[in-house]
C-alpha cells in the first residue's frame, strides 16, 4: 500500500511557513540587523495561485526568494546559501526542503528527504540582478531607470504576472515592493492602446468564421472561433486589469473575473457548436457581453454593443473596429497615438521560445514601433 503523503497546502502558504518558522530565525541569529526582503515570486504555478496537488511532482515545495543589497549579496550570499543548506529543517509540514536532480544536467528538482545538507530552493539575490535575469525586465536595472513605451511593449504579460504576483512576507529595504508597485499595471495611455489592439484582433477575424462555413470549411470556422474566444478572454483580462498568463492558466485566470460566470456559457457554446448558425449566435452573445463590459468602464464614449451584418454579407458580427476607434480617440500621448495597432509582444506572438528571449523580442518590437522616446 502506498504511504499517504502530507496534506496539500497552497505553495504560497508553504513558503510563508518556511520563512516564518525556519528562515527568519536563522537570519536573525546569524545576521542580526541584515536588511532583506523575503518573498515567493517568479515562475511557478503557486505564484499565480493556480497550484494543486499535481504541482508537487516537480519544482514545487518549500521555496523562498531572498533579496539583499548588492554589496550584501557579494559579501554574504555564498555563506548564507551554505548556512541554510546546513540548518534548514529537513521538511516543512511534511514536505521535504531538499530537492534532488535526476540528471545533473537537468535543472528540474524533485522533493526528497535527505540525511545530509539540504539542496534547497531558497535563492539569494538583489532586486536589480533578479529583474535583469527575468526575460524582458533588464530595462528596470538600475531600479531608477525609466521604463519606456517600447520597454512595456516588449514585456510578456506572463513575466509581468510572475513579478507582480506571489507574496512578499517581509521587505526591510522596500526595493522589491517598489519594483512590484511600478509594474503593477500598464500606464493609463498604454492600457487604452493595448485594449484597442486587442479589439483590432477581433475586427480582423470576426467575419472569417462565417466565410469559412459558407465555403463548406466547418473545421476552419471552428478554428477561427477558438481564436476569437481566446481573444475575448484576453480582452476581459485587460479590462479587469489582470495580466494574462500563458496558455495553461489563461482559462483559470479568466474564470476568476466577475464577468466569467455570465460570459462562459456563450464562449463554451461557441466552441461546442457543430454548425455555424449556432456558433455565430453564441459568438455574438459573447461580443455583446464584452462590448457592454467595455462601455461600462467609461474609458471611451459608449459604442452600440449590438450585433450587425458584416457589410453586405450575411454574417452577424460586432464590427469591433468601432471599439478600436473609440479607444484611440481617448489617447492623447503623441508617442502612444503613433503606435501601430500591433500591441505588446504577446498580443501578436505566442511562441514560447521567442517570448523567452529578450533580445529578439525587443528587436521585433523596435522594428514595429520605432525607437521609444521616453516613459509614460
Amino acid at each position: 500500500m502506498t504511504k499517504p503523503g502530507p496534506a496539500f497546502l497552497p505553495g504560497l502558504t508553504l513558503s510563508r511557513i518556511l520563512y516564518e518558522e525556519a528562515v527568519r530565525p536563522i537570519l536573525d541569529g546569524a545576521y542580526p540587523g541584515l536588511r532583506y526582503a523575503a518573498a515567493r515570486v517568479g515562475p511557478g504555478s503557486e505564484v499565480l495561485g493556480f497550484d494543486t496537488e499535481r504541482s508537487a511532482d516537480h519544482e514545487w515545495g518549500p521555496r523562498l526568494d531572498l533579496f539583499l543589497a548588492p554589496d550584501d549579496v557579494a559579501a554574504h550570499g555564498a555563506d548564507l546559501r551554505r548556512l541554510l543548506s546546513d540548518r534548514l529543517p529537513k521538511q516543512v509540514r511534511g514536505w521535504p526542503t531538499h530537492f534532488r536532480h535526476h540528471d545533473p544536467a537537468d535543472p528540474v528538482g524533485y522533493m526528497e528527504l535527505t540525511d545530509g545538507p539540504v539542496d534547497h530552493r531558497i535563492s539569494v539575490d538583489h532586486v536589480g540582478g533578479w529583474l535583469s535575469a527575468r526575460p524582458g525586465l533588464a530595462p528596470l536595472v538600475p531600479e531608477s531607470a525609466e521604463v519606456t513605451v517600447a520597454d512595456w511593449l516588449a514585456m510578456p504579460q506572463q513575466t509581468l504576472a510572475e513579478v507582480t504576483g506571489g507574496a512578499v512576507f517581509h521587505d526591510g529595504p522596500g526595493t522589491l515592493t517598489a519594483a512590484r508597485r511600478r509594474l503593477a499595471w500598464y500606464p493609463d495611455q498604454l492600457w487604452r492602446h493595448l485594449l484597442a489592439c486587442q479589439w483590432q484582433r477581433i475586427s480582423q477575424e470576426e467575419a472569417f468564421a462565417g466565410r469559412c462555413a459558407e465555403v463548406g470549411d466547418d473545421l476552419g470556422s471552428a478554428v477561427v472561433t477558438g481564436r476569437l474566444v481566446r481573444d475575448l478572454m484576453r480582452i476581459c483580462l485587460l479590462l479587469g486589469r489582470r495580466y494574462a498568463p500563458y496558455g495553461k492558466w489563461l482559462g483559470s485566470a479568466f474564470g476568476r473575473l466577475a464577468v466569467a460566470e455570465r460570459l462562459t456559457p456563450s464562449l463554451r457554446g461557441a466552441l461546442a457548436a457543430e454548425a455555424y448558425p449556432e456558433r455565430e449566435r453564441h459568438l455574438c452573445d459573447a461580443y455583446e457581453t464584452v462590448a457592454a463590459l467595455q462601455n461600462g468602464t467609461g474609458l471611451a464614449e459608449p459604442v452600440d454593443p449590438t450585433r450587425r451584418r458584416y457589410h453586405s454579407r450575411p454574417y452577424q458580427v460586432l464590427r469591433a473596429d468601432r471599439f478600436v476607434q473609440a479607444l484611440r480617440e481617448t489617447i492623447t500621448d503623441p508617442e502612444v497615438r503613433a503606435l501601430p495597432l500591433s500591441g505588446s509582444v504577446d498580443q501578436w506572438a505566442d511562441n514560447t521560445d521567442f517570448l523567452g528571449r529578450r533580445g529578439p523580442r525587443r528587436a521585433a518590437v523596435d522594428a514595429l514601433v520605432g525607437p521609444s522616446q521616453g516613459k509614460l
